[in-house]
């Protein structure tokens, strides 16, 4: 019997076994294949696939994740027609792979860059991209010891980048194909705007209170907000914690002295009455983000990385964040214009919060500045269809 050191190990193995059987069912399809990483990637390349659907109807969309936590969300998603886990990274996976497609074009989102499977695309001549992606002088491929990958960037046809830092670093290591389209985030965000965002719960809960949204918050966001939102009234307060199993709600929830609803539970409660919302259910927050008044976007007080800030950005909603974000550039530069916060400790937050609470102008200010900072860097998706719209046989 396997001893799995996780359940998200499991998945990982386990979840690969019957993609071989799975691809056999599709080996005559005309595909264009898109892989991610995982649920963030799979975001970025949204916007991308519903253009790719409209343009190319006779095509099939296959989306590949690397992670299970991706492939588990989306693989009942009905925008590709096939979901499945990407077999690893070896030269006999990746030749069996591209050999058993009828693979037209395929598109690697942000970070994906596995070298096999880019040379079995080149061999095969098939038309290959990389979008949306980011490039910093400390990456692996720009040091010596990253040649096997940084000769894999050479694989690609074209490598549409996010912004001019990028685009320089390519330049200084002697890469020509490649331009600035942005991120594709930006154009994913503002579809949300045109969406039915209306959730019944929320209007029952928020009432005309100023409503905080805490979204995807890890136990070091937690640790920062904690205080502030027991010691402050008038305000209601949802969180929306990365991870919703019951025993971290749980811990959660015992952390707080104010009347919690889980909304997995708040069937027959008093939602008007509840201070604060927890939301245990994946695929709620975009929508209640046009809810908020306040956002927190939670990852940067750890080390997991920071989770989407544009998706309140996109809602005009002023944002707080922790003190690592210095790889995400979108932070970076919101935060230089102010529409932005970024906290080092609990008595920073409480500071930057009770402010944004109590002043209705800063807050309106703030939002404005967030909104607009989305709406001027859409445009990533056309740029990148225009290039590659007639690589598709």
């Amino acid at each position: 019997m396997t001893t799995w050191i996780s359940p998200k190990q499991k998945q990982f193995v386990e979840g690969r076994k019957s993609v071989w059987k799975q691809l056999k069912s599709i080996e005559a399809t005309q595909i264009i294949w898109i892989h991610t990483a995982s649920l963030g990637e799979y975001e970025q390349a949204v916007p991308v696939m519903k253009e790719l659907k409209t343009k190319f109807p006779d095509h099939k969309l296959l989306v590949t994740f690397f992670s299970p936590s991706g492939f588990e969300v989306k693989k009942k998603d009905p925008l590709p027609d096939f979901v499945f886990y990407l077999p690893l990274d070896t030269k006999s996976n990746a030749k069996n792979f591209v050999e058993s497609l009828n693979i037209k074009l395929a598109i690697f989102v942000k970070y994906e860059i596995w070298p096999n499977y880019l040379n079995a695309l080149a061999k095969a001549e098939i038309p290959t991209y990389l979008i949306s992606a980011l490039f910093r002088k400390e990456q692996i491929y720009f040091k010596p010891i990253g040649q096997f990958l940084k000769q894999a960037l050479y694989q690609f046809e074209h490598i549409f980048v996010q912004n001019e830092s990028s685009l320089n670093q390519l330049k200084q290591a002697g890469f020509t194909n490649m331009s600035i389209s942005g991120d594709t985030r930006y154009d994913r965000v503002t579809q949300q705007l045109q969406m039915d965002n209306q959730l019944d719960f929320m209007d029952e809960f928020k009432q005309d209170k100023i409503c905080f949204v805490f979204g995807s918050s890890w136990p070091e966001d937690e640790a920062v907000f904690m205080d502030f939102i027991n010691s402050t009234t008038n305000v209601k307060f949802v969180i929306a914690p990365h991870e919703i199993k019951a025993q971290k709600v749980q811990s959660l929830v015992e952390k707080l002295n104010k009347k919690v609803v889980l909304h997995s539970k708040m069937k027959n409660k008093n939602l008007a009455e509840a201070e604060v919302l927890v939301i245990d259910r994946i695929g709620l927050l975009s929508k209640i983000y046009a809810y908020a008044d306040i956002g927190y976007v939670g990852g940067g007080m750890g080390n997991a990385g920071l989770h989407n800030i544009l998706e309140p950005a996109t809602f005009g909603v002023p944002i707080v964040i922790g003190k690592n974000f210095q790889k995400f550039p979108e932070a970076i530069e919101l935060r230089k214009y102010a529409g932005l916060f970024s906290v080092e400790n609990a008595s920073e937050f409480s500071k930057i919060a009770s402010k944004l609470v109590k002043n209705h102008q800063l807050r309106k200010q703030t939002g404005m500045i967030a909104g607009h900072f989305v709406e001027a860097r859409a445009g990533a998706t056309r740029l990148i269809i225009e290039k590659i719209v007639g690589k598709i046989g």
